[in-house]
């Protein structure tokens, strides 16, 4: 009995059939220089009757193994009408490389009585399993869908994949259709906008794209090409990013007023506080209030509210592929696609669970304590800095035991627990500055997780002078608890407050009536970049990273370091591409989220079987028809904006 094993990585099915072969398994070449087949035994597979081990030939593709393009001889770039595209045949694709993977899939399963799909266990990942199980099927009639299983598994640790041998499932159809859906859809739209786009706008930015290239510093090799591409996920990108862009560029300063008062106390110094009203934009109010207040109570103001009380501060969620990101963006400096990168590489080396999941609770049965006696390392000499902090979460000592269940969020994908530390890092651990840098947040924002609450106490403290409040706020922290392992968090004792009586009278050391003018929002950062694409739906926990690539690496927009920030400016191209589709009444469309929100929400409902793949690529393409129908007609618009915009910024 032969079973076929096929993970989306060579690193995973190494790691797997080392771990199902017992640490003896057989490597071959595959035809592919980065794709190997190794061969063991391995006894477990519920769907093999017959007792005792059976051959099993592990193997890998490297992502997608097809992609879909149109015919070129009849519809290549200048060879049709652009429009033609929308109903053009798709021809499924190979790349060399993906021929000789998907070669080396059928020349593997020819003898195979079963096929057993390892791929990551998200959308992408069931179509990617689907298209493994095509090829395979394609030499073998024997491997009929009754034949064919898949691996439900999050990270590498031993027991897990074990685990998830013995529990096989069946491919989810419903993601593998919305995963084709999409493909379908982003081709088309994108296709025949780029084409478009370039061919209107190509001789106006090619300069500008030169130019452009210069002032972005990134290493990034840069793409002066006149090609002006379109996405559907990438345009709302640069839509956050010009929209920053304009409030900043049309901020206009105002001038505020507002009262302060304050207090002097032998122990304390001077205590500040603040007019309950706030700033108000209009000086002769705010001066016949200040004048009112010293005509009715001259320096002596009333004690009228004392409130103390304990107070948290929380500590994280467990942690989501998003907040990785935005907090290595905001923490670390590293982009996105930096810290998705190196989460790739931890969780293929079997130091961390898989890094794309949008679940924020862990499993009620999950052994977390067994996790974090790992972090203790007690058993080796070269330690982390966060060991000695994990030993104290288990330590069976009296009064020093802190673990704390974690706070459950409100998302589950119902695939992949949140993103968590599987083992510790030894001194011998191979894994660059960016991996070192991830592994270290990822295991101290579980081990936060794991924590108490950060704990204090809160007085509050609130004036009358001449009937106006004035508050005061002092914080005193306890106990420092999950702060000590993520020092990511700030929660400092603030100065302590007088010790006032609720009615007492007091003197007032100084009252001033101050002004100040309001500023602009800053520039964009990447961290809040993703923060705006994940709570409008645009692309996915895993793409995100990619998109916000893609409008840099077609210079729509740059990266600029002031100080210790970076943050992301709108090129001239960029802006004109945004306000061009303004122009012509498309901007909810496609510099806005709205479409690909819509989008999103028709590709889960194909996941849940209240649409087909059908039904939704013939309703968004029709919309796109009528999109590119509307901008072929306003072609000059985006000309005639293009020349305003550079001219405003030049």
């Amino acid at each position: 009995m032969k079973v076929l094993c096929v993970a989306e990585k060579n690193s995973i099915a190494k790691a797997v059939s080392q771990t199902l072969g017992g640490g003896s398994c057989n490597a071959r070449d595959s035809g592919y220089m980065y794709v190997k087949n190794y061969d063991f035994n391995f006894e477990g597979f519920p769907f093999v009757q017959e007792a005792g081990s059976c051959q099993v030939t592990m193997t890998s593709v490297a992502g997608h193994l097809t992609g879909i393009d149109f015919p070129n001889e009849r519809y290549g770039w200048g060879k049709c009408r652009i429009d033609e595209l929308f109903d053009a045949p798709l021809n499924e694709v190979f790349d060399k490389n993906q021929k000789r993977i998907a070669d080396n899939i059928r020349k593997e399963a020819r003898n195979s009585n079963f096929l057993m799909i390892w791929t990551d266990c998200d959308r992408e990942g069931e179509y990617i399993g689907w298209e493994i199980s095509r090829e395979a099927s394609r030499n073998n009639s024997r491997l009929t869908s009754g034949h064919i299983y898949r691996a439900v598994f999050s990270h590498l640790e031993r027991r897990h994949i074990i685990d998830a041998a013995k529990r096989p499932q069946r491919l989810d159809m419903g993601s593998v259709n919305a995963v084709g859906t999409r493909i379908e859809i982003d081709l088309r739209a994108g296709v025949t906008f780029t084409r478009l786009l370039t061919e209107t706008m190509r001789n106006k930015v090619s300069t500008t794209s030169v130019e452009n290239s210069h002032h972005n510093n990134s290493n990034r090799k840069k793409d002066v090409s006149t090609v002006i591409s379109y996405g559907t996920c990438q345009f709302p990108t640069l839509g956050f990013v010009v929209d920053r862009f304009e409030r900043i560029r049309n901020f206009i300063a105002e001038e505020f007023w507002y009262i302060q008062l304050e207090l002097e106390s032998s122990e304390n110094g001077m205590t500040a506080f603040a007019w309950e009203r706030g700033n108000l934009f209009d000086r002769l109010a705010v001066f016949t209030f200040y004048e009112n207040c010293i005509e009715l109570a001259g320096n002596r103001a009333k004690v009228v509210d004392v409130k103390s009380r304990p107070t948290s501060k929380y500590r994280p969620l467990p942690l989501t592929t998003v907040e990785l990101q935005k907090n290595c963006a905001r923490f670390l400096k590293l982009n996105a696609k930096q810290s998705l990168d190196a989460a790739e590489k931890l969780y293929q080396k079997g130091f961390i669970s898989y890094p794309r999941t949008e679940t924020d609770a862990f499993p009620q049965n999950m052994n977390l304590r067994s996790l974090i006696e790992k972090q203790a390392q007690l058993d080796q000499e070269s330690r982390s800095s966060w060991a000695n902090y994990a030993a104290q979460l288990v330590s069976s000592s009296p009064g020093s035991n802190k673990f704390k269940t974690p706070r459950n969020g409100s998302h589950d994908d119902k695939a992949h627990p949140p993103i968590h530390p599987i083992i510790s890092l030894g001194r011998q651990a191979n894994l660059s500055r960016v991996e070192h840098q991830v592994y270290e947040y990822v295991t101290r924002h579980f081990l936060a997780c794991c924590s108490e609450d950060a704990k204090g106490h809160s007085t509050t403290l609130s004036l009358d002078w001449g009937g106006e409040r004035f508050t005061a706020t002092g914080l005193v922290v306890l106990e420092r608890n999950f702060l000590d392992v993520y020092p990511w968090a700030k929660w400092e004792t603030s100065k302590r407050l007088p010790q006032l009586e609720i009615n007492q009278q007091c003197q007032i050391s100084k009252a001033r009536m101050k002004s100040g003018t309001t500023s602009p929002p800053k520039p964009m950062t990447e961290s809040e970049l993703i923060m705006l694409m994940d709570a409008n739906g645009i692309g996915t926990d895993a793409t995100i990273a990619e998109h916000i690539e893609k409008i840099q690496t077609r210079n729509y927009v740059r990266s600029e370091k002031v100080g210790k920030e970076t943050y992301l400016q709108p090129t001239t191209l960029g802006v004109a591409l945004v306000h061009g589709f303004e122009a012509i009444g498309l901007e909810d469309s496609f510099a806005k989220p709205f479409q690909r929100r819509e989008m999103e929400v028709e590709l889960k409902q194909i996941c849940d079987g209240l649409r087909t793949k059908g039904q939704v690529v013939d309703d968004i393409v029709n919309k796109y028809r009528r999109y590119w129908a509307k901008t072929n007609e306003s072609k000059n618009t985006l000309l005639q904006v293009y020349d305003r915009v550079k001219a405003s910024m030049s």
